[in-house]
């Protein structure tokens, strides 16, 4: 901390190494200039040569961690999505686990398959159900055990993910650390396809991050397949080891600071910012131990560029990860999580955050006292300069939401980004959550599934298993506490009647995603089910941690509704072997339809074809375009819809000059495999369901040099039966390529703040 004194100003000695803890444009926290130099002439060979144009390399896999000073970078061109074993009918089934898309084999139950270029970016399974996991990396096998495996009736207290110098923590962790799940952020890149397959089926739950990235454009690293040889490296590691509060002292260039007592209610600004652009490299509040609660119930407010609003208006205790400062054990750090930190010493509890922050002229930020008095309450605030380009930056946001009394049948809306700061649209990344998910230490609230909407889908791109399973954990945590660097449990008794004190009894986690984090383009529906299906009437607080600015890089430019006459005319549509045009009446994946009797999400009404030949229809674009991403709408009652996609310019003469676009692939169906055996050992079971849900959507980016310059494209599908049973032995049911809609969104810039 500085010195008590309202705008203390200090300058570290070496502001030429600051850059090396993830200031705006550096490479990651090295330990000398030699290594600096070493990541730099690695970094001139693997990626491609940039013009004064171009947007920067987006920091990808390890990277992402290396360079996390760059968190603010608009990730345009890259899409996440979270993939999960849930109960397909939104109901709780085996607390949404052994929900697989097919078996392949007894020993080969598959959870997620992929085709064409991607990262899996990070893997939750509860303990070691599942066990061994086949990871296939471009169509070769990569089997990983938990060492528990091997006898699972008698498991290993210091279970470690096998080959485990592959999997080292802190970037994977067993159910010894976590409480109840094995998490791995071990980034697993493929070039052309990938599958993730269980081997035993028992309480088989968990939940995947992948990313897509528009091919061409500019990464920090390529994408290359997996080799399964290499550990991960030794500097990334290192760096996930230390916590806020330790990345915080070098994390600037200048640094503010100031003391004085907080009064109930009042603001208290935190002076002395200078006039941007400049980026907030860490905030740091310190109090007395013994007025701990009374920091926690405060609130921090910031606002960037004398905008309407505060991009963050939130409670101290929530903003810093954890529901309250109350410490029951005594530890040392309340939350060690790598952007945020809550440490006690014998006589103080200091807070550290260091999500970077930028602003481009003003950064106004201060304190509001809650129901009781702080005394002596210190805080300082470090910033350094900007180097990105400000048209590529998105300012930080701190989005709080109470939800004292949730209705029932409907998720929660954590987060909406049409709403935040006077609405419209907004461009940016999904960084973390940090939330209270019970006032009176009740943990069956934990059963229910995050589910994220973005640029105005109707699918979500992100659909989990349950609300601990977010927050790191499995099985409740076996009600025990726990922080590690993106994940934790850091407070709440592990019932009420073992709770010490009143605000033992509040229950919270938190989240934060760095390389797995969730890019949108136009705007963000953030939701959380409360209870397994939406019935719990849990008092919620909630805090959604993200990166936005004013505008959309995402525009849909056109759509083409199939099955619609006009439209079909108006696009050249030409599809000889499709179907005639039929109605589906159905719903797509969210929660329960039906609760209590009474009808939540009724069914709606769409019109669409089949083909099992080719489809071509054209699509208005941008010329301006910085890439562009196919959204179709479909019958998911068609398993496995596989097809190879062509693009020509729709305007140039003569006969179109196909040029391939890559495979576009949707595995498993509304149909699904339930395997969920009593035992952890018996076989798996073959129990085929089939939900209500035969409504969803599905993306494509399109290459850059099949869109850049162009103002309309013509695109061919050829449908590529995969032609699999759901499990051996099981029919194949009829295949066909299923089309209700196509869209066009094309990625665009947006000017800088002025």
């Amino acid at each position: 901390m500085g010195p008590v004194g309202a705008g203390s100003v200090r300058r570290p000695r070496r502001p030429w190494l600051d850059r090396s803890p993830g200031g705006a444009g550096s490479y990651g926290d090295w330990s000398s200039l030699a290594m600096q130099l070493i990541y730099a002439l690695i970094l001139l060979v693997v990626t491609p040569r940039a013009h004064a144009d171009d947007p920067p390399a987006i920091p990808v896999g390890l990277d992402a961690i290396r360079q996390w000073g760059r968190w603010p970078l608009l990730r345009t061109g890259v899409r996440a999505y979270m993939r999960s074993t849930y109960d397909r009918v939104g109901g709780n089934e085996g607390a949404d686990a052994s929900h697989f898309l097919y078996q392949e084999a007894d020993d080969a139950n598959v959870a997620l398959d992929l085709a064409g270029p991607g990262l899996v970016c990070f893997t939750r399974f509860n303990h070691w159900h599942g066990s061994p996991w086949t990871h296939e990396v471009d169509g070769v096998r990569r089997v990983v055990r938990e060492s528990s495996t091997a006898d699972p009736l008698h498991p290993d207290p210091d279970a470690t993910f096998l080959p485990s110098h592959l999997f080292p923590e802190p970037l994977a962790f067993t159910w010894a650390a976590t409480k109840g799940a094995d998490l791995s952020w071990v980034p697993i890149p493929f070039e052309r396809s990938y599958r993730l397959a269980y081997g035993r089926t028992h309480y088989g739950t968990g939940y995947y991050i992948f990313q897509r990235f528009v091919p061409g454009m500019r990464l920090s690293t390529p994408i290359r397949s997996w080799d399964f040889a290499t550990p991960p490296a030794a500097d990334v590691l290192a760096l996930l080891r230390r916590s806020a509060d330790e990345l915080a002292p070098d994390a600037g260039q200048s640094e503010v600071s100031g003391g004085a007592d907080l009064e109930p209610g009042k603001p208290l600004a935190l002076a002395g910012l200078p006039a941007g652009p400049a980026t907030v490299r860490a905030i740091t509040l310190s109090a007395p131990r013994s007025r701990a609660l009374a920091l926690g119930r405060s609130r921090l407010r910031i606002t960037w560029d004398d905008r309407a609003e505060p991009s963050a208006d939130a409670p101290v205790a929530l903003f810093f990860g954890a529901g309250t400062l109350y410490n029951r054990d005594g530890r040392e750090y309340l939350v060690k999580a790598f952007p945020a930190s809550v440490r006690f010493d014998a006589d103080r509890v200091s807070l550290a955050c260091v999500f970077p922050m930028p602003f481009f002229r003003t950064a106004r930020m201060e304190l509001v006292g809650g129901p009781d008095p702080v005394a002596d309450v210190r805080w300082s605030v470090r910033w350094s300069g900007l180097s990105d380009p400000a048209d590529r930056l998105a300012y930080f946001h701190a989005t709080y939401r109470d939800h004292p009394t949730p209705e029932p049948g409907r998720d929660l809306t954590l987060l909406d980004t049409t709403r935040a700061e006077g609405g419209g649209d907004w461009s940016g990344h999904l960084v973390g959550t940090s939330f209270i998910f019970s006032h009176r230490a009740a943990l069956t609230t934990l059963e229910g599934d995050p589910r994220f909407y973005f640029d105005d889908a109707e699918s979500p791109q992100a659909q989990g298993t349950g609300t601990e399973e977010w927050g790191g954990g499995g099985d409740y945590w076996g009600g025990r506490n726990m922080t590690l660097p993106l994940a934790g449990h850091p407070v709440g008794a592990i019932d009420a009647a073992h709770a010490k004190e009143p605000e033992d009894l509040i229950e919270s986690a938190y989240r934060f995603l760095l390389p797995d984090l969730m890019p949108f383009g136009r705007n963000a529906r953030i939701t959380l089910e409360p209870g397994g299906t939406n019935e719990s009437a849990e008092h919620y607080e909630t805090l959604t941690y993200w990166y936005g600015r004013p505008g959309a890089t995402l525009v849909r430019t056109d759509s083409l509704a199939v099955g619609d006459p006009e439209s079909e005319h108006a696009h050249g549509y030409r599809s000889p072997d499709a179907s005639a045009p039929y109605e589906i009446v159905s719903r797509f994946e969210r929660g329960v339809d039906h609760l209590h009797g009474e009808e939540i999400f009724p069914a709606q009404r769409e019109r669409g074809r089949t083909t099992t030949g080719t489809s071509e229809f054209t699509l208005r674009l941008d010329p301006a375009n910085a890439g562009v991403m196919l959204r179709r709408r479909l019958d998911y009652a068609y398993p496995d819809q596989r097809a190879e996609v062509d693009v020509a310019d729709a305007t140039a003469p003569g006969k179109p000059a196909w040029q391939p676009a890559g495979t576009w692939y949707l595995a498993g169906s509304n149909t699904c495999v339930y395997s969920n055996p009593k035992g952890e050992l018996e076989g798996p079971q073959h129990i085929a369901q089939t939900s209500n849900r035969r409504l969803r959507e599905d993306e494509f980016l399109l290459p850059l040099s099949a869109t850049q310059g162009r103002r309309s494209i013509r695109v061919r599908i050829r449908f590529t039966p995969v032609s699999r049973p759901l499990f051996p032995g099981h029919p194949i049911p009829p295949q066909a390529w299923s089309e209700i809609r196509y869209e066009a969104h094309c990625y665009v810039r947006t000017p800088a703040p002025s």
